[in-house]
């Protein structure tokens, strides 16, 4: 049976007009960017295929050219349109970001900060500063390292702060495991930042520490 042959209000599409995206499941989701299936299989069972050989939609939407293109009703024209997809969205949340104030919308700045770091094979260390009225001048990835940390130069972030005349930063790393728990060397760290930038009068707001679709404020932790 095909998905037009289903009840109305389960197709994905339907579905989704009738209770909005976040009501869909990855699969559905999923299956509505395919948007046809192939011979003997829905788009439905397709994305359900994909999900299943990927391990999950992250791997999916991660994966190179030539790994995404092996898959089974997958190809150029699909990888275009999803890596397409993926930086709209990233722009999207930025633009989000950029436009408001980052304190009044802590859940831009979250998703944000998700859709730049989470899914990296290898740890970034980043600081989004802000002015003094707490609205974004720039995001920048500042350390990188290998999938066990990135080593953190203080005196490369306070440098980096003054020149982008910063009041206030937000900083922000990725654990490559996809736990986001944070580390007594991410505490640590953030309290010896804290203290330098404290020195030239820069106040360090929070420290967003970025899983595998989710992340933890130190802030919000009682960390920082």
């Amino acid at each position: 049976m095909s998905i037009a042959d289903w009840p109305k209000e389960n197709r994905p599409r339907e579905k989704l007009l009738l209770r909005g995206a976040k009501a869909l499941t990855d699969a559905e989701l999923l299956a509505i960017f395919l948007r046809v299936g192939i011979k003997g299989k829905s788009a439905l069972d397709l994305a359900q295929d994909l999900l299943t050989e990927f391990s999950d939609l992250r791997s999916l939407l991660g994966a190179d050219h030539q790994r995404f293109c092996q898959a089974k009703g997958l190809g150029d024209a699909k990888f275009v349109q999803l890596q397409a997809s993926v930086e709209l969205s990233k722009r999207y949340l930025r633009q989000c970001l950029q436009r408001g104030d980052a304190l009044s919308n802590p859940e831009d700045t979250r998703n944000y900060l998700l859709s730049e770091l989470s899914g990296r094979s290898y740890e970034v260390f980043g600081c989004l500063f802000l002015d003094n009225k707490h609205r974004v001048i720039k995001f920048e990835e500042l350390f990188f390292g290998t999938i066990d940390g990135a080593s953190v130069h203080p005196r490369e972030v306070v440098k980096r702060a003054l020149q982008n005349n910063a009041a206030a930063i937000i900083f922000a790393h990725n654990h490559p495991s996809g736990v986001a728990e944070p580390s007594q060397a991410d505490i640590a760290i953030t309290q010896q930042l804290k203290k330098s930038l404290h020195l030239i009068g820069i106040t360090v707001l929070d420290h967003f520490v970025i899983g595998d679709g989710y992340s933890v404020s130190l802030a919000e932790q009682g960390m920082l």
